[in-house]
């Protein structure tokens, strides 16, 4: 009998351990990027070296023709995107602005050890080479999933015309709890990214874009940041879409174009 009573908490225990040693590649699966596509002729690769030894790699998509016009886009992808296919998609949205992007610490072709806060580490160090490489251009952030956590990290860091949220939640420490409600997921979880306390007291002008049937980032987490941010200037909630075929849905791309339109004012 009493075995039979262990046996359950052990297993659980089992559980909680594997969680707790597997985190970094459930929330950051750098081994599933895809290939970098086929990018302009005229892409700049870029190349950054942190104090602490990584070298991150990105790229600079100038306009399509001519000199970018209003603000340049800094763009940061969800954990399994490649910053290449991310900045040309971005391209793609803006074909009339400058789009940069880097490829987070750990994800190849950059170096270094991944994790939430590395990536929020290098956020400034990523802003501050675009603001050199283009100085006096206002910058609006552009972040996708858990790269909204990163591009809202900077609000209190840097000078930002503006953020743009997509699939955007309050909190990584709220959002896995409520996945997991059956695990300590305060004590487990090593990676914080407590967004809707680096909004709270911004003046940024933010955008958020969600999907009505998210259910990777339901909307109790998008309507907790959408209650803290004080300068929210665009809110749109594109029905019948989930966390990622949003990006194929008609009325995204208009959505995408009006939150820069508001936020870039």
């Amino acid at each position: 009998m009493l075995k039979l009573l262990l046996l359950p908490i052990l297993l659980y225990l089992a559980v909680v351990i594997a969680v707790w040693a597997l985190q970094d590649r459930i929330l950051f699966p750098s081994g599933m990027v895809g290939a970098a596509p086929a990018l302009p002729a005229t892409t700049e690769r870029l190349v950054l070296d942190t104090p602490g030894g990584a070298r991150l790699r990105g790229v600079h998509i100038p306009p399509s023709s001519g000199k970018g016009a209003g603000p340049l886009i800094l763009g940061f992808g969800g954990n399994a995107w490649n910053a290449e296919a991310m900045a040309l998609y971005l391209h793609d949205l803006y074909p009339g602005a400058d789009v940069a992007a880097f490829h987070y610490r750990g994800y190849p072709p950059s170096s270094g050890v991944l994790g939430a806060a590395a990536l929020i580490a290098d956020a400034p160090l990523v802003y501050d080479l675009v603001a050199n490489r283009f100085p006096g251009r206002p910058i609006v952030a552009i972040g996708f999933s858990v790269g909204s956590g990163v591009a809202a990290s900077l609000a209190g860091k840097r000078k930002l015309a503006g953020l743009i949220l997509v699939t955007p939640f309050d909190s990584l420490e709220a959002l896995a709890g409520g996945h997991y409600p059956w695990l300590p997921i305060r004590w487990l979880l090593r990676h914080k990214m407590p967004v809707a306390d680096w909004l709270g007291g911004t003046a940024v002008p933010v955008a958020l874009i969600a999907g009505q049937a998210d259910t990777l980032v339901p909307a109790r987490r998008t309507d907790a940041l959408r209650r803290a941010v004080p300068n929210l200037v665009y809110d749109r909630t594109i029905g019948g879409t989930g966390h990622d075929d949003i990006y194929q849905h008609p009325a995204f791309r208009a959505a995408m174009a009006e939150a820069l339109e508001k936020v870039g004012r």
